[in-house]
């Protein structure tokens, strides 16, 4: 039997998350508000999102206002949230919607924008323009692979689970809603499909999910076993002088963390840096002490920071040539530092 494009969408208008980016029953979500939360929501959390999405909105309140914001403006509100490429696409990508005087109504045209991969597209399409598509995230992955009791694991399975998923908006009544049938597909996963102990009982999809008849639906999508995340080192250093201010420069544009600012410091590399050799790449030549040691997981490896502190009278000329720029405390509630900077810096110099 298949699932019951109506039953969905009866149990979506009853148990329809509220979110600041959704667009009320009956109203016309705004493009620029859905990008915005679609962008955000990659490898987050709703709960973490939701006051970056609101503070975007107070700096940025239109695409045109953040297409012609600084780009350090736009990294500074993003920090926090990680994947800073995506802060970068998020500020190009305003840029080419501001030139071309608004987004594309079509999956094609949004594809081609900055930063927008098969999936925003899809969301945009659907929940903004009303186009019949079914954007799959890990809600709608997760849905499916248990509607269909597909039991390849992830990341393989990933276009058998798509080309499955996108059979489910086949009816009259999801296609003469598309925006809602995708945000049910959504709520469902969020609230009832969840990762652990779905509550099968209540789902308005039970009777034909063959994950459910077959005994097999909390188990699923399977996923392939996990090889072991690398390990990284490095060795920062804070620089501070005695008007209270320390010494940031600004990491290369292309790469990670790209275009923020970070402490002075080595390269990361797979083995240790002894002090002996951490130490000739130090900003300046000072008292240098070992101030602690921070960790901070990246998606794809695990770094390790030797963290040194120090203090001079003022700051030597020589740091002009690392593009060095003098901050205080005050400052970096307002600089593009990434949460792994801060992280050195709130150990190596309390707050006054």
């Amino acid at each position: 039997m298949p699932p019951s494009s109506a039953a969905l969408l009866r149990w979506y208008d009853r148990h329809r998350r509220t979110l600041p980016w959704r667009a009320l029953p009956g109203r016309t979500a705004d493009p620029y508000h859905v990008w915005l939360s679609e962008i955000m929501l990659q490898q987050t959390t709703v709960a973490a999102v939701i006051p970056y999405y609101h503070r975007f909105l107070d700096l940025f309140p239109t695409v045109g206002d953040l297409a012609r914001a600084e780009s350090d403006t736009v990294m500074a509100a993003w920090a926090g949230l990680g994947y800073y490429a995506r802060a970068r696409n998020l500020h190009a990508c305003a840029q080419a919607v501001a030139a071309a005087g608004g987004f594309p109504r079509d999956v094609a045209g949004l594809l081609a924008l900055p930063g927008v991969g098969t999936y925003t597209a899809a969301a945009i399409a659907a929940i903004a323009f009303g186009l019949p598509v079914v954007p799959v995230d890990g809600n709608v992955e997760r849905v499916t692979s248990r509607l269909f009791a597909l039991t390849d694991p992830l990341p393989g399975a990933r276009k058998a689970i798509a080309r499955h998923a996108a059979t489910l908006n086949a009816s009259p009544e999801a296609q003469a809603r598309p925006s809602d049938f995708a945000q049910a597909l959504f709520d469902l996963g969020a609230g009832i499909c969840t990762p652990r102990q779905p509550a099968c009982a209540l789902c308005p999809w039970r009777e034909p999910c063959a994950g459910l008849r077959q005994g097999i639906a909390a188990g699923l999508p399977a996923k392939a076993p996990r090889t072991a995340r690398p390990v990284r080192h490095g060795a920062h250093f804070l620089l501070a002088d005695a008007a209270g201010h320390i010494l940031l420069r600004r990491r290369p544009e292309k790469g990670l963390l790209g275009g923020m600012l970070e402490l002075p410091g080595t390269e990361w590399r797979t083995t240790p840096w002894p002090e002996a050799e951490a130490l000739p790449h130090a900003p300046a030549h000072a008292d240098w002490r070992p101030a602690g040691r921070v960790t901070h997981v990246f998606t794809h490896f695990t770094l390790h920071v030797d963290v040194y502190a120090a203090q001079v009278a003022h700051f030597p000329n020589s740091v002009a040539r690392i593009g060095g720029m003098a901050v205080t405390h005050a400052d970096l509630d307002t600089l593009a530092l990434p949460s792994l900077m801060r992280k050195c810096v709130a150990m190596a110099w309390p707050e006054p």
